[in-house]
């Protein structure tokens, strides 16, 4: 059992499972816009999200904390190299527009990284700004540039869709925050922290509401993809209320970022 947990802890560790939920959250702008499946805009998000997580999770503990370097952390690196040359192969494939505003959002997550200005800490550590700036990341990423690439208007759906997917990804880490209350810096001034558990606990729910009744307002709105959505929002009920502060790091880093993968799943099964 010890080698699977590794590959298991591998997989989780090298940002392959959050790529995954990208990659799911692109494929369901493809179905809902009905854009046909293209190929170098799923793949450059998926390794894209690799280097970006990547980058995000271990650069303080390279470049500022110099810890050694332990032989998982030198397969991560050479993972996310390759990731890299994948990402600028797929680049060169998108339109120059869209390849435009991918280079804005990986200035806003370096943004969220390294920082940039004199005697200031990263974006990551400004009080309760965390959680807007991945939310709108994801938003971008997932959202936006598939359908700039291809070529398709901004409509009401389009907006419509941007607030789903923002809420979606704003209530899921909220879930993020309640698990890490007992580690975070107190100075990040999460949700949770600022408002305590409960109230972050009701504000996810009641995020919800509007979560699935912006679905009606979809013009192509049908009573799948209501029902889909429905079940959507009873699987986020039960991550927000069962979430707590002892739970295992596996409660987040697996089951919750799962929940872009199921959702895609369920579209293609159901």
């Amino acid at each position: 059992m010890k080698p699977l947990k590794q590959i298991f802890d591998f997989y989780l560790n090298s940002s392959i499972h959050v790529a995954l939920s990208c990659y799911a959250l692109v494929r369901i702008t493809f179905h809902v816009f009905h854009i046909q499946y293209d190929e170098p805009m799923a793949l450059f998000v998926f390794f894209g999200t690799i280097v970006g997580y990547n980058f995000v999770k271990y650069d303080a503990l390279v470049r500022v904390k110099k810890n050694p370097i332990r032989s998982q952390l030198k397969i991560i690196a050479v993972l996310s190299f390759v990731s890299v040359i994948l990402v600028g192969y797929y680049f060169f494939q998108l339109k120059q527009i869209t390849q435009i505003v991918s280079i804005g959002i990986f200035a806003i997550t370096a943004l969220y990284t390294l920082p940039f200005f004199p005697n200031k800490k990263n974006a990551r550590n400004w009080a309760g700004v965390k959680i807007y700036i991945v939310a709108l990341c994801w938003v971008g990423v997932t959202l936006v540039l598939p359908l700039i690439n291809a070529e398709i208007l901004f409509t009401t759906d389009f907006f419509i869709k941007c607030i789903q997917r923002f809420i979606l990804v704003f209530v899921l880490i909220l879930v993020f925050e309640i698990i890490d209350l007992a580690n975070d810096d107190p100075h990040l001034q999460t949700v949770p922290q600022t408002i305590g558990v409960k109230k972050t606990k009701l504000l996810g729910l009641l995020l919800l509401i509007p979560f699935w009744f912006l679905e009606f307002c979809i013009s192509t709105c049908n009573y799948r993809d209501l029902y889909i959505n429905f079940l959507m929002v009873g699987m986020l009920i039960s991550f927000i209320l069962f979430a707590n502060s002892k739970r295992s790091k596996y409660y987040t880093s697996f089951w919750v970022e799962s929940v872009p993968v199921l959702w895609w799943l369920m579209i293609v099964f159901l």
